[in-house]
């Protein structure tokens, strides 16, 4: 493996000097703009302690190499440059990359998470995770991730939810499958009726936008029993189908109202009079 260099420091040692010879000619606002310029054309930029450019780097090296330098970057404590996270997203999601998936290191979880992104190769690890003990974060990490590619999820999530392993994520991956499923259909709208959280269950079938639900949504929001939250996210799951509910209703003795509209209230300065 090459020696570990860290691109990110050689840079902040240049933009430095380049800062003090250009002190007061820029605003903060400015600099925010200049910056990463700078920093794309230093990627670019020929550094003799790497022998190539930052870019160079990192191309000239494998697959496997390039997940092992990224590996020790975060072992040795190393900043982990952009060039290096840029050529690894490049490679099309390699073996080496999906296995740091399921690390026991959170940081190298979260790092290849995010560099292997929706690629459907890493799904079959992020699944691991769902089913595994990781943190709450990164299930919420790759669960997003999946969403992203519902439909080539699916089959793994039907399975997962039919065995009961995160059913709330479950549900949430599949109300973003594109392709019609009834066996899809069916669950989210057995859930909605069956399960407690309806305003969650409510806003899946928003987003599968089955047209197909507007009935049941139509039938449980005139319910008298429903509180201000639930009947917020009926009836935004409602129009988002296509539908209309007009009834009014009167939600000013509800709890949650009371609570909303306290805290969209703007507080009153003491020193301002109003007239008599």
């Amino acid at each position: 493996m090459k020696k570990l260099i860290d691109f990110d420091g050689l840079f902040d040692e240049k933009l430095a000097e380049y800062m003090q010879m250009n002190a007061g000619k820029y605003s903060e606002k400015q600099w925010e703009d200049i910056i990463p310029k700078l920093y794309r054309k230093f990627g670019d930029t020929y550094v003799a302690k790497a022998g190539n450019t930052p870019k160079g780097y990192y191309a000239d090296m494998t697959d496997d190499a390039l997940v092992e330098t990224l590996v020790a970057h975060v072992r040795e404590g190393v900043p982990v440059s952009d060039f290096l996270c840029r050529e690894l997203e490049k490679r099309d999601c390699p073996a080496a990359l999906v296995a740091l998936v399921t690390s026991e290191s959170e940081e190298l979880v979260t790092l290849a998470v995010n560099l292997a992104g929706g690629n459907e190769r890493a799904f079959s690890a992020y699944f691991d995770v769902l089913a595994g003990d990781g943190s709450e974060d990164v299930k919420d990490a790759v669960c997003e991730q999946l969403k992203s590619g519902a439909d080539a999820a699916k089959e793994r999530a039907l399975t997962l939810y039919q065995s009961g392993v995160e059913r709330e994520r479950m549900l949430e991956i599949l109300s973003r499958c594109k392709q019609r499923d009834d066996r899809v259909f069916e669950i989210l709208l057995r859930e909605f009726r069956t399960g407690d959280e309806v305003p969650m269950h409510a806003s899946y079938l928003a987003a599968y936008g089955d047209e197909r639900a507007l009935p049941v949504l139509l039938d449980y929001i005139d319910r008298d029993d429903i509180n201000y939250l639930e009947y917020q996210e009926l009836k935004y799951a409602i129009e988002a189908l296509g539908g209309e509910y007009t009834r009014p209703r009167d939600f000013s003795e509800d709890a949650y109202y009371q609570e909303i509209k306290a805290q969209s209230q703007l507080p009153v300065d003491p020193e301002k009079k109003t007239d008599a």
